[in-house]
């Protein structure tokens, strides 16, 4: 994997310039979006200035009635997604009568022959199936209810499909160049440096208990590499980072650093994070990094995977914002909720690209994280869509389920285990994560609090796993997300 240190950065064009620390500037409260959101938005999108408040409402609106929708239709739910200049929320169904519900909830509906478990079922064949080169990236797209293809070579990506045994009917090859790489030396808020001579970024800024942090992208630092800060003050040591297969990292920082929840979001400000609220595909959504500064498009895909030459990533959002090459891990914000960290991709801000990130709601989750956010609250739950996986149910009161559909899973390798359980609101689902011990199913870690919402992050060795989500008390439907080593 090729990475550029910082005392040549300039000779292959990736230098990360120092910025002025985002703790100095203060943080807007007003409701009325930042005008230089706005101005990005009408600039890279090519709309109005009404058009763009009124994306941005009605997005705010959308991203907040989506899990509830999802959850509602069950099995049925094929996928959400926004159209026009506005963005007019969709959601599918394979069910016509499922219409007026949607309705009702302040969206279009749209009737689809395939729901998102079997997209779901159809990407993760793909996922297990070692692509060829010419294979660039593939992503569940809901508008098209479909698996879309991004590929150079159009039979070397049938090919690939056909050995993989999934249903070739539900997939789609696109052409594609972009050939995603990695971006290098970027600055989601401030530039800093590793001991291994390295520059990247910060993403947000997160906390373990008291313990400050940051996230960032994982192909910046391994687990123990050390940091100095944008001005080379001593900053912190790298406690968690995975990649590839993820592509995030955890910094914790020493006692001189604070964390203030903002995005340095260059012409649009000093912008604050108020939460982590997923944005449904077609939503706006914009990047801030040290090379092309402030940059918005839109999110095109969920849970896409990433054929890098230096390995494949899955779990990434797919999105139309531009980078360059010194881009790499800076931050992905929709309105002020903090989406992910730059990853990479292709193209660039001459002649547009695709750029790829990390979800936050990730590592957040499968390092104990809390996302810090201006003003000092707690941001609320995001539910359990950035997860690789997600499978659907509905139990009644003291029954169980085991996932992934009835079945266990095989972990070859060692690694972490993530899950996140999103159960009916009023009652208390239970979710335990159990390991063959070659004559019975013993639990290894478990989420079991008085709520209805539960997170797990194991880490464990090779060998076979499910989980049982039982219902304590109460009735109704439920989604697990999550993610394997």
């Amino acid at each position: 994997m090729l990475r550029t240190p910082a005392l040549i950065a300039i000779a292959i064009g990736a230098l990360v310039v120092t910025a002025t620390p985002a703790v100095s500037a203060p943080v807007s409260t007003a409701g009325k979006p930042p005008s230089g959101v706005v101005d990005a938005l009408q600039r890279d999108l090519g709309i109005t200035e009404d058009q763009a408040v009124n994306r941005l409402a009605n997005e705010a609106r959308g991203n907040s009635v989506a899990p509830g929708l999802r959850k509602k239709l069950g099995d049925r739910y094929a996928g959400t997604w926004y159209e026009g200049a506005e963005s007019t929320f969709v959601v599918a169904t394979v069910d016509p009568a499922d219409a007026g519900e949607i309705t009702r909830a302040g969206a279009v509906a749209r009737i689809v022959p395939r729901t998102l478990a079997q997209l779901t079922t159809v990407k993760t064949g793909l996922d297990r199936t070692a692509p060829p080169a010419a294979v660039h990236s593939w992503a569940i797209s809901p508008q098209d209810n479909s698996v879309i293809v991004a590929a150079s070579d159009a039979a070397a990506a049938q090919s690939w499909i056909t050995a993989s045994g999934v249903d070739a009917a539900a997939v789609k090859v696109e052409q594609s160049a972009e050939r995603p790489r990695l971006f290098y030396d970027i600055r989601g808020g401030d530039a800093y440096y590793t001991s291994e001579g390295y520059r990247c970024s910060v993403g947000f800024a997160a906390r373990r208990g008291t313990q400050l942090g940051f996230t960032t992208a994982g192909h910046c630092g391994a687990t123990g590499v050390t940091t100095t800060g944008y001005n080379r003050v001593a900053q912190g040591t790298f406690q968690i980072s995975s990649f590839p297969g993820n592509d995030y990292a955890w910094v914790a920082t020493n006692s001189q650093w604070t964390a203030p929840g903002v995005v340095n979001g260059y012409s649009a400000g000093i912008l604050p994070v108020r939460g982590a609220t997923v944005t449904q595909p077609q939503g706006s959504v914009c990047r801030s990094g040290s090379t092309t500064q402030w940059r918005c498009g839109t999110v095109t895909a969920l849970n896409a995977t990433v054929n890098y030459p230096e390995g494949t990533v899955t779990g990434l959002t797919r999105t139309t914002v531009c980078a360059e090459g010194g881009d790499s891990g800076g931050s992905f914000i929709s309105g002020d909720q903090a989406q992910g960290m730059t990853s990479g991709g292709s193209g660039n801000c001459t002649v547009g690209g695709t750029t790829y990130f990390q979800p936050v709601g990730e590592i957040l989750s499968a390092g104990g994280l809390t996302l810090v956010t201006a003003g000092g609250t707690d941001p609320p739950p995001t539910g359990c869509q950035s997860y690789e996986e997600t499978y659907n149910g509905s139990l009644t009161s003291n029954a169980s389920a085991y996932q992934p559909n009835g079945s266990y899973y095989q972990a070859t390798v060692s690694g972490n285990h993530a899950a996140c359980l999103d159960g009916p609101n009023g009652a208390d689902f239970d979710v335990y994560l159990q390991k063959w011990n070659g004559s019975s199913w013993s639990v290894v870690a478990q989420g079991d609090s008085p709520n209805p919402d539960e997170t797990i992050s194991y880490n464990g060795t090779a060998g076979y796993y499910r989980y049982r989500v039982h219902a304590y008390s109460g009735s109704g439907a439920y989604t697990l997300g999550l993610n394997r080593p």
